[in-house]
């Protein structure tokens, strides 16, 4: 008796108080996604794609081929700002971090003035529960490479009535490839959309973060 007493004593220790508590990482990834989707009724932050792991931060109204198609202090700002309350915290310069959730969001690097919208994300360890935060122009670069013709149209047009996009960086840099081909076919049609957007309530009256 006495040594079955001990065990139970030692059984009992041996779990932390609280412990049967803990929320499981995909419980609680679960709950911040729902939280990160009702980002999508305000103006400037929200998951741009579930599936490809994308989230895009408002940048401008106009654009000029030589702007520099990056994620600007005062966007990450915003970004952090949001996210923060959520339970994300900047471990690194480039990563935002949900601990409980086991979940975190890429900023991937800007290397160079050239460097193609269209390879942002190319060189981010990203896992399937990751997110990367990009620019409007760069995610519509992933439609245009990850989705067939219709679909990525589709996707860029729901994209453009909030988040405008920069397209003539984005014609600048498609290649010979047969969906970037097919792409530019329509960029009149895209151009058109965009420009109805942004003259168009409530767009029109939005401001640049900075």
């Amino acid at each position: 008796m006495i040594w079955r007493l001990l065990g139970l004593f030692n059984t009992s220790d041996a779990q932390p108080a609280g412990a049967d508590c803990v929320a499981d990482p995909e419980t609680v990834r679960a709950q911040v996604l729902e939280k990160m989707r009702a980002f999508s009724a305000e103006p400037y932050f929200q998951i741009a794609d579930e599936k490809l792991g994308l989230l895009s931060v408002f940048d401008d109204l106009k654009y000029d081929r030589a702007d520099v198609d990056m994620i600007s202090p005062a966007m990450l700002k915003h970004v952090v700002g949001k996210l923060g309350p959520l339970g994300f915290r900047q471990t690194f310069g480039t990563v935002l971090e949900h601990a409980g959730a086991d979940m975190r969001v890429h900023i991937p690097k800007f290397h160079a003035l050239g460097a193609s919208p269209f390879d942002i994300a190319r060189y981010t360890e990203k896992r399937p529960q990751d997110y990367c935060l990009l620019t409007p122009t760069q995610v519509a670069c992933q439609f245009v490479d990850h989705y067939e013709l219709d679909d990525a149209v589709q996707r860029i047009e729901v994209l453009i009535a909030k988040h405008p996009i920069n397209l003539l960086k984005l014609a600048d840099y498609l290649e010979g490839k047969p969906k970037h081909r097919a792409f530019r076919e329509v960029l009149g049609h895209i151009k058109r959309q965009q420009r109805i957007a942004v003259e168009s309530e409530p767009l029109c009256r939005r401001r640049s973060l900075g």
